[in-house]
């Protein structure tokens, strides 16, 4: 972050969550406090175990007058149970899913640009961003009931940033608002719903700015990445805290497949002294994902990278500190999905005491639950091993090349 950016944002209210077990009670709280709107961004809604208090806490809110808008991926999220769809609709919780996949499903190219981002902002006063989903910590869509946790991160925090979240929020839905108006050829409403968005986006809509008792007073930053105005600020600010560092690097990454750029930027740190550790999936989840991030190893490895796999749970955190200082929390993988396609959020904080916290919980995870690959083993790996790689990463590299870009 550059000085201005700081200078602009000081003393945010910072708190760290770790997983559902931590995020949903803070969630919930906030939205049983709410007195004017919820507004609410998530790649997966999912109505198992304790998630279900989450849409229980939404449905209050609407009950009682709150203005509760909640935006739900077409992929991640698919279909709402009929229950709950009746529930939200009886209530008066207003809700989009953004880009269903429609009859052509992936044929599409369009259509792998996913809503990834997880965020949520009450009143104008709080605000919540990180990379869990609405999702129970022992179950998973796909696997059914986890022994242990999923590791994932989230942050609470008040201050300037809520209203920058917010505004991206209400200009996401408005738009959606106006695709729908289209779509019912009602297009005096979609101009209606255009024209708040324009507002939105040139800063003429918004509430007040507070905040609310937490943890750590903080120098924290917003970061977007989509399609138009943002397509790089994430990555460029890994870059730029990673070309920085002088002692220590520490990442935790569910899909970590990085391009040239950060794989230079990782392996310039290493030789130059800098610790660098990774904290990676171990335990198989999506066979593109964590197939195609092994090719990469290698020369990370011949640099002096150190790679740890959690294998105790499935990983799903999106996070990094960097000198005992620099930290983001967010949404973001480190793979070309996220940093070129997916709509995306970070924060970025610049606190000694919030990037300790952090810190602990990934060393933590890293001693309990983390393996160290062996650049020996890494090498000698069964041939079947590294040909299940080769073409994850080589079908990886074939879908970006449909879509124009370049990693």
């Amino acid at each position: 972050m550059s000085r201005p950016d700081l200078l602009q944002r000081r003393e945010h209210q910072i708190q760290l969550l770790q997983g559902s077990k931590e995020f949903f009670p803070a969630l919930i709280e906030a939205v049983d406090l709410a007195r004017v709107e919820v507004r609410l961004e998530t790649y997966i809604f999912d109505f198992t175990g304790t998630s279900a208090g989450v849409a229980q806490a939404l449905e209050r809110a609407a009950q009682r007058g709150v203005t509760v808008q909640l935006v739900v991926d077409g992929v991640g999220t698919g279909t709402f149970p009929p229950e709950w769809r009746e529930r939200f609709d009886r209530a008066g919780v207003q809700w989009r899913v953004y880009a269903p996949l429609g009859p052509l499903g992936y044929l599409l190219p369009s259509r792998w640009r996913r809503l990834h981002r997880k965020l949520c902002v009450v009143d104008g006063l709080v605000s919540f961003c990180g990379g869990i989903n609405i999702l129970d910590d022992l179950h998973d869509p796909n696997y059914g009931t986890l022994m242990l946790p999923r590791l994932d991160f989230a942050v609470r925090a008040s201050g300037m940033l809520v209203q920058e979240m917010r505004d991206t929020m209400a200009l996401l839905w408005w738009r959606l608002q106006a695709v729908r108006d289209t779509r019912q050829r009602n297009f005096p409403a979609a101009l209606s719903s255009l024209r708040t968005a324009a507002g939105y986006l040139h800063g003429t809509q918004g509430s007040a700015r507070n905040g609310a008792d937490d943890v750590h007073f903080a120098e924290a930053l917003l970061l977007l990445r989509d399609n138009v105005h943002h397509r790089s600020k994430i990555e460029r600010a890994y870059r730029k805290a990673i070309g920085e560092a002088r002692q220590e690097i520490i990442i935790a990454n569910a899909y970590f497949v990085p391009g040239r750029k950060l794989r230079r930027a990782l392996k310039m740190a290493a030789q130059r002294g800098v610790k660098v550790q990774l904290l990676l999936q171990g335990k198989y989840e999506y066979f593109m994902q964590y197939h195609a991030a092994r090719p990469v190893y290698g020369a990370l490895l011949a640099a002096g990278v150190e790679i740890y796999e959690y294998s105790a749970s499935f990983l799903h955190a999106k996070v990094a500190v960097v000198d005992g200082h620099w930290v983001t929390v967010g949404s973001s993988n480190l793979d070309p999905l996220s940093l070129l396609l997916a709509r995306e959020a970070n924060v970025v904080v610049n606190d000694a005491g919030f990037a300790a916290d952090l810190r602990a919980r990934l060393v933590r995870a890293m001693d309990n639950g983390g393996q160290r690959v062996d650049a020996a083993l890494y090498a000698s790996r069964p041939w079947r091993q590294r040909l299940r790689d080769r073409i994850a990463f080589g079908l990886m590299r074939a879908a970006l090349f449909v879509t124009g870009y370049r990693y």
